[in-house]
């Protein structure tokens, strides 16, 4: 599967009756989204928790804000769990939570989860799915720092920037 791909949308994706996505303030439960992608004919079960830290490039973290353009982010959900059935049909279940409104440090800000068959399917289905999101996705991300200071995360630093800093 391709590591993260840029999509261009012709039509409207509609999501799989089995699958589950979804954009909240309300805070995400790792119990709830792992029952949401386990099913019989899974063997695997692999869950993505993205938390807010305490630093980022060595600066104190207070929190974090979110906002999203929540049609768009859908659909970018939707053409991801697409993407991933036309590279690994086995997957069975996929589900993918994102939140907005202003998270506290450890608190839950993203939850993946792929349910498949096979470990090695489901691993590379969430890893493709979560760094397909944060490129993709109208998502943005305000960091709030303890020096009162505040700064806005764009897309287009996370398309720039290599690893896992965005």
């Amino acid at each position: 599967m391709n590591s993260v791909v840029k999509t261009t949308f012709s039509s409207t994706i509609k999501p799989r009756s089995e699958d589950s996505f979804g954009i909240s303030f309300a805070p995400l439960s790792v119990e709830e989204i792992y029952k949401l992608a386990d099913e019989g004919a899974n063997g695997a079960v692999v869950l993505m928790s993205g938390m807010v830290r305490n630093q980022t490039d060595g600066k104190s973290v207070l929190s974090l804000e979110y906002q999203a353009y929540e049609p768009m982010a859908l659909q970018i959900f939707y053409q991801i769990a697409a993407d991933i059935r036309s590279q690994t049909p086995d997957v069975n279940r996929i589900v993918i939570y994102h939140r907005i409104g202003r998270l506290q440090i450890g608190e839950i800000s993203v939850l993946v989860a792929v349910g498949s068959p096979h470990r090695s399917e489901a691993f590379e289905a969430c890893r493709y799915a979560i760094d397909t999101l944060k490129h993709n996705a109208p998502i943005w991300k305000k960091e709030h720092w303890i020096d009162g200071s505040s700064t806005w995360v764009s897309i287009g630093a996370c398309e720039q920037q290599s690893g896992d800093s965005c």
